[in-house]
């Protein structure tokens, strides 16, 4: 069963059907849909939606959304907390490679949970990371 962490940038795609998002990327979330995977959304992610609602740059319906889909008992979104383990994951993310703090923390989770990274950011998909996009 497929399953994978999301950047924000998929997750918002996902959320609103939008085209940006790869046929690559649409598909795994629909293999997840189909076949009962997950797609693990550090709260990292969250948090981005937060800050990018305040700034207008989101619509605040695309964070409800997430928040009544994360709280459905059959969805295929998990968050993931932050926690000490992907924290210090975060160090074998070189700031050199991944400079953007959220970035090296979304990186750091997928590398903890071992699971491909549902990303276009270019910068995280050179780092070695197993992306999908």
């Amino acid at each position: 069963m497929p399953s994978a962490v999301t950047d924000t940038h998929a997750l918002i795609w996902y959320l609103e059907n939008n085209p940006r998002l790869s046929p690559a990327a649409s598909q795994y979330f629909t293999d997840c849909e189909q076949d009962g995977g997950q797609i693990h959304i550090p709260s990292i992610c969250i948090v981005e939606m937060v800050y990018l609602g305040e700034k207008g740059r989101i619509s605040t319906a695309i964070l409800n959304r997430l928040l009544l889909e994360i709280n459905n008992p059959v969805t295929i979104l998990k968050v993931v907390d932050l926690d000490l383990p992907i924290a210090m994951e975060l160090a074998t993310i070189p700031r050199t490679t991944i400079p953007d703090m959220p970035d090296r923390i979304i990186a750091a989770t997928a590398k903890h949970l071992i699971l491909p990274l549902i990303s276009r950011d270019s910068k995280i998909q050179m780092s070695g990371l197993t992306t999908v996009w």
